[in-house]
């Protein structure tokens, strides 16, 4: 009994269902598939998460910003990972100063006063993973937003550093765990 195959009996309208039922499970059983809404890409294998105190070193301190900082981190690793927070150092770890926190003229009008004033905030982190260490990086963020020299820093101050934390948060984020 010869077994006869061609193109077009493969192809034909009862065997097609039958090859793409087993390209679906081939595909399913040769792939393993990580998904994520945030865009996280952490290991299974990583269980544990840890975020030290990021203590203020900046030349001007602003009373509640390294509490507000490190709090927002772990707040968005919570909100966005499933990892167990630990009090101990984690199977990732982040920990960090604040190294700058300042306002300066950005532009200045014809009568030589400051029109923009730039505000800004710089955090240097150091993150590890102990379970992938080639992920670890040591790295300045630095954000700023812009204000009218109109305004008194302390008048703005609350919601630009709260806008600045956000996205500093934001870039420390997705450095440590969204692998594009």
């Amino acid at each position: 009994m010869a077994l006869k195959c061609n193109v077009k009996t493969l192809f034909s309208g009862r065997s097609l269902p039958y090859l793409i039922f087993i390209a679906g499970v081939l595909l399913l059983y040769g792939c393993k598939i990580k998904y994520s809404l945030s865009g996280a890409s952490i290991s299974p294998d990583v269980k544990t998460l840890s975020v030290q105190y990021f203590q203020n070193r900046a030349n001007l301190v602003q009373a509640n910003l390294s509490q507000s900082l490190t709090d927002a981190l772990i707040d968005k690793c919570k909100a966005q990972t499933n990892l167990s927070m630990t009090s101990s150092i984690g199977d990732v770890n982040f920990e960090g100063e604040i190294t700058d926190y300042n306002t300066r003229p950005l532009t200045v009008a014809a009568d030589a006063l400051a029109a923009t004033n730039r505000f800004t905030i710089s955090v240097r982190v150091k993150f590890t993973n102990a379970v992938q260490p080639e992920y670890n990086f040591e790295q300045t963020f630095s954000r700023y937003e812009d204000y009218s020299s109109e305004l008194d820093l302390s008048a703005v101050e609350k919601e630009l550093s709260d806008k600045i934390i956000e996205l500093l948060i934001e870039d420390i984020f997705n450095k440590a765990f969204v692998n594009w």
